[in-house]
C-alpha cells in the first residue's frame, strides 16, 4: 500500500523531526510512505477573516496541486468521524482490499482546511474534539498508521 501525508508547514522542533523519523523507519516494512510538507501561508497576527481565509485558499491550492484522481483523500479535521484504532486499522484494510492501494492524509495548517480540500475527502477523520498542533499531530498520525498497519497483519504492538 501507499501512503501519503500532505501537510502543511515545516517542522520546526528537532524532536518532533527525530520521531517522524522513527516511524517513518517502521513504516517501511509495512508500507511505501511519502511526507510532503506544503508551504503554509503567513498572515499577520491581528489578521482579518478576509485575510485567514486567503490564506486557507492559498494552501488548499497547494495542497490540491498534489492530489490524484485514483486516490483516497483522507482529511484530518475536528468535524470528522472519530474512530478507535481497531476500526481505523479495519478502515485501511478495507480500501486495500477494495484494490485502492493509495491513501493520502492531509492535515492542515494552524487555520484548517480548505472547503475546497474537504469536498474532494472522502474519509474525513478526526481525532478529538481538541485542537492539536499541526506539527505534533503529524507524529500522531504516523503512530495510528503504524499501529494500524500491526493490526492488520495481527502483530503485537510494543507500547
Amino acid at each position: 500500500m501507499n501512503i501519503r501525508i500532505i501537510a502543511v508547514g515545516k517542522i520546526k522542533e528537532a524532536y518532533l523531526t527525530l520521531a517522524i523519523q522513527e516511524y517513518t523507519k517502521r513504516l517501511n516494512g509495512y508500507c511505501r510512505l511519502e511526507i510532503i510538507a506544503v508551504k503554509d501561508e503567513k498572515i499577520p497576527e491581528h489578521s482579518s477573516d478576509a485575510q485567514r481565509r486567503k490564506a486557507v485558499e492559498i494552501e488548499g491550492s497547494r495542497i490540491l496541486s498534489y492530489l490524484k484522481d485514483d486516490e483516497i483523500l483522507a482529511t484530518l479535521e475536528i468535524q470528522g468521524d472519530q474512530w478507535d484504532s481497531p476500526a481505523f486499522a479495519k478502515k485501511i484494510e478495507t480500501y486495500g482490499i477494495a484494490g485502492k492501494s493509495q491513501i493520502t492524509f492531509v492535515i492542515g495548517g494552524s487555520l484548517g482546511l480548505a472547503p475546497a480540500v474537504t469536498k474532494r475527502s472522502q474519509w474525513k477523520i478526526s481525532f478529538s474534539k481538541m485542537t492539536f498542533p499541526h506539527q505534533l499531530f503529524r507524529v500522531m498520525l504516523l503512530e495510528q498508521i503504524y499501529r494500524a498497519f500491526k493490526i492488520i497483519r495481527g502483530e503485537t504492538y510494543h507500547k
